[in-house]
């Protein structure tokens, strides 16, 4: 994660990772780590957008490799195959998506997830609703 204020996030999701016990629930953080990167690294531009198809095909690949929770894996292929270029599902949007699934299935994880979903949308509009 290069943005400054995602920092934090990635730690938090790196730390609830190292305290997850062993079997789904770590497996489910570490996915939720792999694909809330890849949706950060997921930057539209033509010119990369079949290097960036290769990168989330190799991060799916990883995914379904896992022992993640039944939800939280649908959840991760869906978020995968929205951030594809074809697609063009903003990464605050698929981020966004995720932050159910992990409260859910790898509660350690979640609040990082919503961090970077925050992080990602930007400053809420002043004065509206």
């Amino acid at each position: 994660m290069s943005h400054p204020a995602l920092e934090p996030a990635d730690r938090a999701l790196v730390a609830a990772l190292a305290a997850s016990a062993r079997g789904p629930e770590r497996d489910g953080a570490f996915a939720l780590w792999l694909v809330v990167r890849a949706a950060l690294a997921a930057a539209p531009s033509a010119a990369g957008a079949a290097r960036q198809s290769e990168r989330l095909r190799a991060v799916a690949q990883r995914v379904r490799s896992l022992t993640a929770p039944a939800p939280l894996r649908r959840s991760l292929g869906a978020a995968l195959a929205d951030l594809l270029p074809a697609r063009g599902v903003a990464p605050a949007v698929v981020v966004s998506h995720l932050v159910a699934p992990a409260v859910e299935s790898a509660p350690a994880a979640a609040p990082a997830v919503q961090a970077v979903a925050r992080a990602l949308r930007g400053p809420a509009p002043e004065g509206g609703r």
